[in-house]
């Protein structure tokens, strides 16, 4: 396995992300969120649906404006997309779709659309090439001269992946790429970016609203909740010793294949509305750990060992049980 290099290829600092409703509401998908994706390593993003998990990935490459704060890529600032071409040195930072079935043109053969990819990074579409990105997710020679409508949605997102290393990146931001997906799948989907990230050393954000897919993946985890990141930390440190309560709600909520043989109880409430956060800690509304002061006080990021970090008043306590 390739090791992470340590060198941060894409960063995020204190990003925050508003949206304007028709009625004139801000609505603040993304609250002051901070991360960094090293070269060669997998970072995990999770939450719930609604937490702006997908704001911070569409951010982190130039497709939501941001309100507040910076994103970089190998140091260089990424502005918002425009009509104008991407700057050449930001083009090996990609963005992986979710949909696999929209994010493909179902009008043009896969080639053709291969061919558009190494054209916008300056790379002469030659067939040669075309079939080796085809190999590399795992895709026959011929798949070249079909249309999308022709492969089922895992071969259409192996397709997707594949139009994204026509550009040579070194990052990959992949929002929910197996959520449209069924279980073998993603299941394949998962081991082929691992592979991707042993043999290339891509870095990856992952962006996923299941833990069990994430820990298979990541070296590393950002918990996020509400537009702010909760907790992060190594993967098995987070998982086997959660310092935040959502993240414990979260790891309660995942199936386990040899667990009771029943459905585990999924977390109380809903998440809040965004153009209206509760005050204090984001949480303390569906906290079973909530105490008075919870409701008063924002929880500053408190490092708790071994680089895991956890938003919360009570994080310096031993870890919760998961």
């Amino acid at each position: 396995m390739t090791a992470p290099h340590d060198v941060p290829v894409l960063r995020l600092e204190d990003v925050e992300v508003t949206y304007r409703r028709p009625d004139g509401a801000a609505v603040r998908a993304v609250r002051g969120a901070s991360l960094a994706v090293n070269a060669g390593e997998i970072v995990g993003l999770v939450g719930e649906s609604g937490c702006g998990k997908s704001s911070l990935g569409r951010a982190a490459v130039g497709l939501e404006k941001l309100t507040a704060g910076s994103v970089t890529f190998k140091g260089q600032p990424v502005p918002g997309l425009g009509r104008r071409p991407r700057p050449a040195g930001l083009r090996p930072l990609q963005l992986l779709f979710q949909d696999p079935y929209s994010s493909l043109n179902p009008r043009r053969k896969v080639g053709h659309q291969l061919a558009d990819g190494l054209r916008a990074s300056g790379e002469a579409a030659s067939r040669a090439r075309i079939v080796q990105l085809l190999a590399l997710v795992a895709m026959p020679p011929s798949a070249a001269d079909h249309y999308p409508h022709e492969f089922s949605g895992g071969q259409r997102q192996r397709l997707a992946i594949g139009r994204a290393l026509a550009a040579r990146p070194s990052m990959l931001v992949a929002d929910e790429p197996v959520s449209a997906l069924d279980a073998s799948a993603q299941a394949a989907i998962v081991t082929l970016l691992g592979d991707l990230r042993d043999e290339t050393g891509i870095g990856i954000l992952f962006i996923s609203h299941d833990l069990g897919v994430v820990r298979q993946i990541a070296q590393e985890i950002a918990v996020m909740y509400l537009g702010k990141i909760v907790e992060s930390g190594h993967v098995d440190a987070v998982w086997s010793g959660p310092r935040h309560p959502y993240t414990k709600a979260l790891i309660a909520a995942a199936p386990v294949a040899d667990g009771p043989g029943r459905l585990p109880l999924g977390l109380a409430g809903q998440v809040p509305d965004p153009s209206s956060p509760p005050p204090g800690c984001s949480f303390h509304p569906r906290c079973p750990m909530a105490q008075a002061e919870c409701s008063a006080v924002d929880p500053p990021p408190l490092a708790v060992g071994g680089g895991q970090v956890a938003r919360c008043l009570f994080a310096l306590r031993r870890p919760l049980e998961p």
